[in-house]
């Protein structure tokens, strides 16, 4: 009895600490992209007369940002996190796709990668994010039209991109639902296509949860990267139906993988995935 009536006390410091360091966080990440936008991205257009080789910097920049960022939110005890299979992200051509369970699933990824992303639209207008996500010629996720183009034309170019085919974060509870700009943009142009499991335990951030509701324990991420699909079984279809068939394979892949993963890992080891195959390397 004497030690849980110690212990309880500390349980409930921790939690109010992990409320402060989650204000904390978001008001670095805030500020952070206020001073970038506004005084280091200015100065690299007046400095870097070649918009590629701009493009490149800034996303440098975003990607060491965020890895500080990531590194902080650690730090504070916010949050723990491990990234597997990492080295096989930002090759050239390289669509990566994701699930979005929280809010911070971004920051996790780009962190790790200094590749274009798509974003939410409202990052064009927010006037902490615009002038990075202008900077770094991240893509706009509306309209649809341009929103593939954009990540086509990145693709080609030879960059890496990252797309989240449910547009935005998963609500909990609910079958996630796939849209099929990325599988459009995977048939059309990547010359690879690697998908990125999330899972967090127990959950943070998710859609329509405020920022200072933290769950009672320290959320734990993973991210593991999976083997590259191969997209040649699609690319015989017309594009209509390859951009469908293929939204509908990711999205029952996904709900296989984080669904049952012990089975899904007994499946890797054995290399014997489903038609269509995958490949583990590129």
């Amino acid at each position: 009895m004497r030690l849980k009536q110690q212990s309880s006390p500390n349980r409930r410091e921790t939690y109010l600490w992990r409320i402060v360091a989650t204000g904390i966080c978001f008001v670095v990440f805030g500020l952070g992209g206020l001073l970038i936008g506004l005084v280091v991205f200015p100065l690299l257009l007046l400095l870097v007369r070649d918009p590629a080789a701009r493009r490149r910097r800034a996303r440098m920049g975003v990607h060491l940002a965020f890895s500080a960022f990531s590194r902080m939110m650690q730090a504070l005890g916010g949050i723990t996190y491990e990234f597997r299979g990492r080295e096989r992200l930002g090759r050239p051509g390289q669509l990566i796709v994701a699930n979005h369970p929280t809010l911070i699933d971004v920051v996790l990824i780009i962190a790790h990668t200094p590749a274009c992303c798509v974003v939410k639209a409202a990052m064009f207008r927010n006037p902490f994010t615009r002038q990075v996500v202008s900077a770094a010629g991240y893509v706009s996720n509306s309209p649809t039209d341009a929103m593939i183009e954009g990540a086509a034309a990145a693709l080609r170019a030879g960059d890496a991109v990252v797309m989240f085919p449910e547009g935005t974060r998963t609500r909990p509870g609910l079958p996630r639902e796939f849209h099929r700009g990325a599988a459009s943009v995977a048939c059309q142009v990547a010359t690879l296509l690697t998908p990125v499991y999330i899972e967090v335990q127990p959950g943070l951030l998710a859609k329509n949860e405020p920022w200072y509701r933290v769950p009672a324990r320290k959320p734990h991420f993973v991210l593991r990267v999976g083997p590259d699909v191969d997209l040649d079984a699609f690319r015989r279809l017309p594009p209509p139906k390859a951009s469908r068939a293929l939204n509908d394979w990711l999205r029952e892949h996904y709900a296989e993988v984080l669904g049952d993963t012990d089975r899904y890992n007994e499946r890797i080891m054995a290399d014997a995935l489903p038609a269509p195959r995958t490949t583990a390397g590129g």
